[in-house]
């Protein structure tokens, strides 16, 4: 797998996995709703682990610099 995230982006997949874990276990974010963020935002934690998304080599996009 080629590297396709970079650093800002990674810097907001990270925050945003946290803004939406809040929000599920604050309870603000509840049922199938609640469910669906934290998805999101384990997707979004996963991809930013790895450096690597897959719908940006879908699309062809890359906002790694190196």
């Amino acid at each position: 797998m080629k590297k396709n995230v970079g650093s800002t982006d990674k810097i907001i997949r990270i925050v945003l996995a946290l803004v939406l874990a809040y929000l599920y276990y604050a309870n603000i974010l509840t049922g199938t709703l609640g469910i669906v963020a934290v998805v999101v935002g384990a997707i979004a934690l996963l991809t930013a682990v790895m450096n690597f998304c897959p719908l940006y080599s879908l699309i062809g996009a890359n906002t790694n610099k190196k």
